[in-house]
């Protein structure tokens, strides 16, 4: 499949990648229980027949994502800016020039794959902290794909250090902060008024280097029929000394930067994921 879509019209392989979405829909019918029920809870007044609607909408942009993976190896920077702008770089370039590294704050929003590449296209290549897949030779094929121009992987199991070398040498970072954790590593925090076990490195690092931090997501603008890379400005950081409550407040600040985007394209989050899974000691099970 990935090389046939390669070989494929983009807007051919697109469509390929929609139906898929459109099967996988249909076929997948546990990721789809856990979808309506994470709809639920974010949006508890929506009417069900909506909160369908953004899940269909949700596994076309799955598919999408897919679609565009498989031919990434193939774009150029000329090529991608046809249909992919930024917005907001200027946040993102104010924040590199002050040299005390970057710390990227995204999620399962959009495209997120394409997010990083596109940038390291336009010759702002960074560095990503991923989960190893599972399976040893596609994690190997994927991470060569990501890191082919410039980008690199910083593994889950090796991400403090790994967050905190980067830092000092000013280089950029991408975290993506929207998955289900456990404490220690996770500490509570709302998300869509639900409290939700969230990681708080990226916080806890930021504290300790000074580093720069903003919201980072590409997005796709139906009007425009083009993805857009926003970067939003800076996010000022809580400093009250107590380290504990710091990187609590901080990471509540970054995890409402990711509802705010979500908020705003809510068929583009994967909905999929049990983000409530984790609940607070004595709190009954959402899923």
């Amino acid at each position: 499949m990935v090389s046939s879509l390669r070989i494929l019209p983009r807007s051919l392989a697109r469509m390929v990648g929609a139906g898929i979405g459109a099967i996988a829909f249909h076929l997948l019918g546990r990721l789809r229980k856990t979808g309506m029920r994470n709809l639920e809870i974010a949006f508890p007044a929506m009417p069900s027949a909506e909160r369908d609607g953004i899940l269909r909408s949700l596994y076309r942009h799955l598919g999408w994502q897919m679609a565009e993976f498989c031919q990434m190896p193939g774009y150029t920077s000329e090529y991608a800016s046809t249909f992919i702008r930024y917005e907001g770089l200027n946040n993102y370039l104010d924040a590199r020039d002050k040299g005390r590294g970057v710390l990227v704050i995204t999620g399962h929003l959009g495209a997120w794959e394409l997010s990083s590449y596109f940038h390291s296209l336009r010759g702002f290549p960074m560095a990503m902290v991923i989960r190893r897949l599972d399976n040893p030779l596609v994690d190997s094929f994927v991470n060569g794909i990501r890191c082919l121009h410039g980008n690199r992987v910083v593994h889950k199991d090796d991400s403090a250090r790994g967050l905190l070398r980067a830092m000092h040498q000013g280089q950029t970072v991408g975290i993506l902060m929207d998955t289900n954790m456990t404490p220690p590593q996770g500490v509570f925090v709302p998300y869509f008024g639900t409290l939700a076990c969230t990681g708080a490195g990226l916080a806890r690092v930021a504290l300790k280097t000074n580093a720069a931090v903003v919201p980072g997501f590409l997005l796709w603008n139906d009007a425009e029929k083009k993805y857009v890379l926003h970067f939003g400005p800076e996010v000022e950081l809580v400093r009250t000394g107590d380290d504990e409550l710091d990187a609590i407040a901080n990471t509540a600040r970054f995890t409402a930067e990711i509802e705010r985007y979500v908020r705003e394209y809510p068929d583009q989050w994967l909905w999929v994921h049990r983000r409530w899974k984790t609940r607070p000691e004595g709190e009954a099970k959402l899923y």
